[in-house]
């Protein structure tokens, strides 16, 4: 191998060891503080292996870059725990700890239950980004329609607008979906791929590491040390159960880009639709009180769909949701009317 990629190994590793020697700062009396510290360890000895590799007759000093300041101060700031996502990306490891059960806790005992409390969690999320696109489409279109018709009385124009709210923010979302879930993917593979990296280069170091996280967690050193190495010594589940414990990730559900642009974009349009319906199908003068009246009725059962994510009542969810719905399009309408009058 050329030296470059073990001057970068090298430099991922130091990087990284400062990071978690600024973790255990913030950590300090809690037992999570040890594992970090003892992270920072084995960080700089594997850098001192790429150092070794690189040709490097010492190892240089390092100095933290300005991205590395400035992800330290937020560390300090707001904790590593809401720091997770730009932790992942800076090669740190050991993130699993604080979406996990707390230490004292110890992990599942064999290498099957170490990934399956990671599955069936994606049927979850997307019932829940699917509920809150179509909760956006109906306060946006509602709020759009209302707008338009405290401005104007044509239910033809009124109608007009809400199909063109309708495609712009179901676009908008998809698209904004799609940049986000694909730039999420690609960090992820990036890390993955350093991961499965440092396993090839040392994989006794990484089985070190991950007996670590899971002595944090409760689990004897001894009863840690042996899981660990049968992990690492299995290349079917090494790679997997490092992602997941190390990296807090599970390979299996990274995501997918167009996936999430087609659900945004369809739940965005169901929601979107509804205050449209009337107006499809009336094209009276009754037409915006019926929309008005399908479009609270939806938002209070989604309100209360969303209640089975927050675990309080279905009603108050729902007469919440109806009434931040409300507010939005009362003031839209009268935004609406005051710029109807302004203009005409």
């Amino acid at each position: 191998m050329s030296e470059a990629p073990h001057t970068e190994g090298w430099l991922d590793e130091v990087r990284s060891a400062y990071l978690y020697r600024v973790i255990a700062e913030v950590e300090r009396g809690s037992p999570r503080s040890k594992l970090f510290l003892e992270l920072a360890r084995e960080a700089e000895g594997q850098a001192a292996i790429w150092a070794k590799n690189a040709g490097l007759a010492s190892v240089p000093a390092f100095a933290p870059d300005l991205r590395t300041r400035i992800v330290a101060g937020l560390v300090r700031r707001y904790g590593p725990r809401a720091m997770r996502g730009i932790l992942a990306a800076m090669k740190v490891r050991g993130l699993s700890v604080y979406s996990h059960a707390a230490p004292g806790h110890p992990p599942q005992g064999s290498l099957e239950d170490v990934g399956s409390r990671h599955r069936g969690i994606g049927l979850g999320g997307n019932l829940r980004a699917a509920v809150f696109g179509i909760n956006d489409g109906l306060v946006s279109n509602l709020s759009l329609i209302l707008g338009v018709a405290g401005a104007s009385s044509n239910s033809g124009f009124i109608l007009l607008s809400g199909i063109a709210g309708l495609l712009a923010g179901a676009f908008s979302m998809a698209a904004g979906e799609y940049v986000s879930v694909r730039s999420q993917r690609e960090m992820y593979e990036h890390q993955i791929g350093l991961e499965q990296a440092e396993l090839d280069e040392y994989p006794d170091e990484e089985a070190e590491e991950l007996a670590l996280i899971y002595a944090a967690r409760g689990m004897s050193t001894q009863d840690a040390t042996e899981l660990s190495r049968r992990t690492i010594a299995d290349p079917r589940q090494a790679l997997a159960t490092l992602a997941r414990e190390e990296l807090g990730l599970n390979p299996e559900e990274l995501g997918s880009p167009w996936g999430a642009a087609l659900s945004s974009f369809f739940s965005f349009a169901v929601g979107a639709l509804v205050p449209l319906l009337p107006f499809l199908l009336v094209r009276a003068e009754g037409a915006l009180i019926a929309a008005i009246a399908v479009t609270g009725a939806a938002l209070f059962v989604v309100g209360a769909v969303i209640s089975l994510f927050t675990g309080r009542g279905a009603v108050r969810d729902g007469l919440r949701m109806l009434a931040i719905g409300a507010a939005a399009g009362t003031v839209t309408y009268f935004v609406g009317t005051l710029l109807g009058v302004t203009l005409v």
